[in-house]
């Protein structure tokens, strides 16, 4: 994966023979592997001479206080800003306490952590124009690479335009040394790309979406790399620990390239959110991002598999639709979401999935394409194989272990579908009629 990776740099802006449109992606350097933190100067000094570091308190300790060693002693003017929050969160707030702190005069942004510190940085240098450097404290989550920043807006989880870093450092013997939870959750992270992949394909075939196969053959065989080292990883092995943090590099670089998040987020990622707005809504705790994902992950691939030894039957699909009570359903995301379910509303406001006339134009199309549909349902892995591999990487595999209620892993699964415009199994299972009598026999298992 080191090689092709570095081909994808150095090939950056290449005309795709899979889809024909050329790919960008931005990222000019990677530096993966032992003692990756010692290149850190040599880089920086390309960019500027007066970095500005953000960090929060664990990440300090982790690497930042040795890349403010490491810059000082090149000689640059290094200002560094620790985020005091015990556990920030992705949110205007950190945004605005780093834009306060980064001041006028810095000339290079360079990030210490995960993604939270991530993404903000991503912002702040899109904003400021400024280039920008990704140290990485854990293998922890895909959009290292990305272009994009998830971020949460007046309660809702958004992905907001910013910019792919110049440069991202993950040094092994920091990464073996995150929290085994932040290590699973870059695992989980990765697991995702197995239903995320299928459902690119699931919306190009039924709604003509732009697909392109070159990016999913990328992010399939890093899904490969890193699901026969994640053992490793999981026991401190430098080796598998690098594997991880490339394939999830490259993973965020597949949604640079392609211009959107598909190649590496579907309907798992979108229980993880609704997830996370319920906790901020409620003041509870969530776990991180790619642990409920690789849940959301094996909940979605047996719904899937639920899905495929049901009948498609027309007219209890068109019944289901038109009994479907849209502002019901609005009061019900009011009272569940809090604030977070105005964008939501919003935004279906603006699409209209639920018009009768839409319905039935996807469900023509669904109906009529049945057995390709279910040819790629196929594809995916069995969900009793998955189980069985999470549970030996410790990670969850049901709501109690997750530190959640059925009840919420179940109103996680109905919600999913109004995160985005964007059609996952959730919009698939509306559409068909099935959805509640999925959500309860899938949330029954788990």
């Amino acid at each position: 994966m080191e090689s092709d990776l570095e081909k994808l740099i150095q090939n950056d802006n290449f005309l795709c023979p899979g889809c024909g449109r050329r790919h960008h992606g931005g990222l000019k350097d990677c530096v993966i592997g032992e003692n990756a933190l010692r290149a850190l100067p040599s880089l920086a000094v390309r960019y500027g001479h007066k970095p500005f570091v953000l960090c929060d308190a664990d990440t300090y300790a982790a690497a930042g206080e040795r890349v403010c060693e490491l810059l000082s002693a090149s000689g640059a003017d290094c200002r560094v800003h620790i985020i005091e929050r015990k556990t920030p969160a992705p949110d205007e707030y950190i945004v605005g306490e780093a834009l306060m702190a980064l001041g006028q005069d810095r000339d290079l942004i360079i990030a210490v952590g995960g993604g939270v510190i991530n993404d903000t940085c991503k912002l702040l240098a899109a904003n400021g124009k400024l280039p920008y450097i990704m140290t990485a404290t854990a293998p922890s989550m895909d959009g290292f690479a990305s272009s994009t920043s998830s971020m949460e807006r007046g309660g809702l989880k958004v992905s907001l335009p910013s910019r792919c870093p110049d440069t991202v450092i993950g040094d092994s013997g920091v990464l073996a040394s995150a929290p085994k939870k932040l290590i699973r959750s870059g695992i989980g992270d990765m697991l995702a790309k197995h239903t995320s992949l299928v459902e690119w394909r699931i919306a190009h075939l039924l709604l003509g979406e732009y697909y392109c196969p070159t990016i999913a053959e990328m992010v399939s065989d890093a899904l490969d790399v890193c699901e026969r080292s994640a053992p490793g990883a999981i026991d401190g092995d430098l080796s598998a620990c690098e594997d991880i943090m490339r394939g999830l590099t490259l993973a965020g670089l597949s949604m640079s390239y392609a211009g959107l998040s598909r190649p590496a987020s579907g309907m798992e990622h979108y229980i993880s959110h609704i997830l996370d707005m319920r906790a901020l809504g409620s003041g509870g705790h969530a776990e991180p991002h790619g642990i409920q994902c690789a849940l959301g992950t094996l909940v979605t691939i047996r719904a899937y598999e639920l899905l495929s030894s049901r009948r498609f039957d027309r007219e209890r699909a068109l019944s289901s639709a038109a009994g479907f009570d849209r502002e019901k359903w609005f009061s019900h995301l009011r009272e569940k979401l809090g604030r977070g379910a105005e964008a939501m509303i919003s935004g279906e406001l603006k699409e209209g999935k639920y018009e009768l006339k839409k319905h039935a134009e996807r469900l023509g199309v669904i109906l009529e394409k049945e057995d390709e549909l279910r040819g790629l349902i196929s594809a995916l892995p069995s969900s009793a194989e998955l189980r069985y591999f999470m549970i030996g990487l410790g990670l969850p595999t049901t709501a109690d272990e997750l530190g959640i209620s059925k009840g919420e892993l179940r109103e996680a699964f109905i919600m999913a579908k109004d995160i985005r415009d964007k059609y996952v199994l959730g919009r698939l299972l509306w559409d068909l009629g099935l959805l509640d009598e999925i959500a309860d026999e899938v949330v029954s298992e788990f």
